[in-house]
C-alpha cells in the first residue's frame, strides 16, 4: 500500500485526505492554549511530510508483495487443501481408503476454509490501512526460522543449568 495511507491514517483525526489541518483540529488546538503560529508550524510540517510521502509514491512505490494463505500452509496443509482451503480430492480419497470418516474431513475442510476466510479479511482491512499483513506475517516467520538454532542452544544451555521446564522455550522432551 502507499505510504501516503499510512500518513492519512495516522493523521486522520487532525488531517484531511489532502493533508491540510482540519478546522476542527485547529480550534482544538487554539482552545488548548496553542498559540496560531504554533499551530500554522505545525500543520506546514506535516504539510511537508505528506508531499514528500506523495511524491515517493508517485515516483518510487513501495514494493508491496502478495501473499495468501496458501503462502502459510505448512508442506502438509499443502498436500492436504487447496488454496481456498478446500480439499485436495486425491488426499480425500487417501483418507477415505485410510478410514478417516467423511464429517471428519468435512470438518477439516470447514476449518481451512474459515482460517483461509480469516487471513483473507485481516488482510485487507489492513491493506486499508497501509499494512501489507502478509509480508508483516512473513517477516515474522522468517524471523523465527533465523532464531530457532539460537533458542535451542540456548535451551540446552538451560538444561545444563537446571532451569525450571516451565520457562524453556520447547517441551524438552520434543526440542531435538
Amino acid at each position: 500500500m502507499s505510504r501516503i495511507k499510512r500518513w492519512i491514517n495516522m493523521h486522520k483525526k487532525e488531517f484531511n485526505a489532502d493533508g491540510t489541518l482540519k478546522n476542527e483540529a485547529r480550534i482544538e488546538m487554539l482552545s488548548s492554549g496553542m498559540i496560531p503560529e504554533a499551530i500554522d508550524d505545525y500543520a506546514r510540517r506535516l504539510k511537508i511530510k505528506y508531499d514528500e510521502w506523495k511524491h515517493l509514491d508517485e515516483t518510487d512505490p513501495e514494493p508491496w508483495p502478495v501473499y495468501t494463505a496458501y503462502d502459510f500452509f505448512t508442506a502438509e496443509e499443502k498436500r492436504q487443501f487447496n488454496p481456498d482451503g478446500s480439499l485436495n480430492p486425491k488426499y480425500v480419497q487417501e483418507a477415505l481408503d485410510k478410514g478417516i470418516s467423511e464429517g471428519w474431513l468435512e470438518e477439516m475442510e470447514q476449518r481451512k476454509k474459515f482460517e483461509v476466510d480469516n487471513y483473507n479479511r485481516v488482510s485487507a482491512k489492513h491493506a486499508e490501512q497501509g499494512i501489507n499483513f502478509g509480508a508483516w506475517q512473513m517477516r515474522g516467520r522468517i524471523e523465527d526460522s533465523r532464531t530457532y538454532v539460537q533458542r535451542r542452544q540456548q535451551m540446552e544451555q538451560d538444561l545444563r543449568n537446571f532451569e525450571p521446564e516451565d520457562s524453556l522455550p520447547f517441551d524438552k522432551d520434543t526440542a531435538y
